[in-house]
């Protein structure tokens, strides 16, 4: 087999696996909901939609207690991985809420990290599809 050939082949082969991990990602697309506990015992319910424009992720997330929505930024979604960041503001304060999940059927258990001026939370939720 000469070079050129076999450089074709690995070349077609590449394209063949992206384009199969791109169909075996989960399909997140539409309406999810999930609610959890503040330490102070608040219930706070985040609404996310989710949307495939082609290969990329993006949505938006809105919370019982910010309601105005706010964009998903650097969302990733590998086979059933998924993860992004949320920007919020809170008395004039950037904070980042990072979410990372694996989509189990209509359910998407999140570890969330929230980055507040250097102090770093974590917490659980878990996201259902609403149907």
């Amino acid at each position: 087999m000469t070079t050129r050939k076999l450089a074709g082949g690995f070349a077609a082969f590449a394209c063949a696996l992206a384009m199969t991990a791109t169909a075996l990602a989960a399909n997140v697309t539409g309406k999810w909901k999930g609610e959890f506990q503040t330490p102070d015992g608040q219930s706070i319910t985040n609404e996310f939609t989710f949307e495939m424009k082609g290969d990329a992720l993006t949505g938006t997330i809105v919370s019982s207690r910010a309601p105005q929505p706010a964009p998903i930024e650097d969302a990733t979604l590998k086979g059933d991985d998924i993860a992004f960041t949320v920007t919020r503001s809170v008395d004039g304060n950037s904070i980042k809420l990072h979410y990372a999940g694996t989509v189990k059927g209509d359910e998407i258990p999140f570890k969330v990290t929230i980055d507040a001026g250097g102090q770093t939370f974590d917490f659980e939720l878990t996201a259902k599809r609403q149907k």
